[in-house]
């Protein structure tokens, strides 16, 4: 395969919703379990249908599509075993069972029926099937959309941009959503330098600062994609039934489990883009006839 110098840009992950809002440090993940009771699977597999936790590991497969780009590259550059591999790699079945190994062994039984009977109300169902459908919509169209809408809301000073701030914070109050995102990027260009796709011009220490120097750039533009991705999400619903749920995401115990998916959610994405830059090593580049 023909290397390429790697383009070092921010990793669009927002745009793509491949996660829950935001993510959180394995460290969070390590200490969480060794204070975790076992749940059972077949509980945690309920729960995560229940919550829609389920639809967002799915959505991780979607971002197969933007992992040439970070490195300067496009899907053509490998041919039409590239669909084939990524369907592969990004295996829902397989996403689903790492999840739930890694719930199973963390998740405590009381934050779990905290958690699932919110979700299971009339309003948390609501909120589930909009949110899974903004999981898998059009990213152009809900940008665009999404973005329309909330200049509305400014315009009019319209109260739920607070409640939507209110979510972002209480889903990720240390804000650690931008470390976690420069976190994958670093372990998939490394691990496609090692491969062999990739000729990197700089070592770890190196590529960290690069991507740190537009740290700020990214913070507002998580801001503003968050906004707008809430905007688009829960147009349908009351300034009401945004602030009960506003409430219940700040609740402590809402807030912990959270933290736990989130995490969880940070090492499958992690995992499969450092399996899928090996196997990119792999696939050999389309010949000129």
């Amino acid at each position: 395969m023909q290397k390429t110098s790697a383009r070092v840009a921010p990793f669009d992950l927002l745009n793509n919703q491949l996660f829950l809002p935001v993510l959180s440090a394995l460290t969070c993940l390590f200490l969480l379990v060794s204070q975790a009771q076992a749940a059972d699977r077949a509980n945690v597999e309920a729960f995560l249908k229940i919550t829609g936790f389920d639809v967002a590991i799915d959505s991780i497969a979607l971002s197969a599509t933007s992992a040439p780009d970070l490195l300067g590259m496009s899907q053509g550059d490998f041919g039409v075993q590239w669909t084939a591999v990524a369907e592969d790699v990004f295996d829902t079945d397989l996403m689903q069972n790492r999840a739930l190994d890694i719930l199973e062994a963390t998740l405590k039984d009381d934050l779990l029926a905290h958690a699932a009977a919110f979700y299971a109300s009339d309003l948390g169902q609501r909120l589930v099937e909009v949110e899974n459908s903004s999981h898998m919509a059009d990213d152009e169209e809900k940008e665009a959309v999404g973005n329309a809408m909330l200049a509305d809301l400014e315009a009019k000073d319209d109260p739920r941009i607070d409640l939507f701030r209110r979510m972002s914070v209480a889903i990720d109050p240390n804000d650690i959503g931008p470390k976690a995102m420069t976190e994958i990027q670093v372990r998939f260009i490394l691990a496609a330098s090692y491969a062999g796709v990739i000729d990197l011009r700089t070592d770890e220490e190196g590529l960290r600062a690069l991507l740190n120097e537009n740290a700020e750039e990214m913070a507002e533009a998580i801001e503003t994609s968050s906004l707008a991705n809430a905007t688009y999400t829960y147009r349908d619903f009351t300034l009401e039934e945004l602030a009960e749920y506003t409430e219940a995401l700040e609740h402590p115990d809402m807030m912990t489990v959270y933290e736990l998916m989130n995490a969880v959610h940070f090492e499958v994405m992690s995992n499969r883009f450092e399996a899928l830059a090996l196997r990119m090593g792999d696939i050999q580049p389309v010949q000129d006839l």
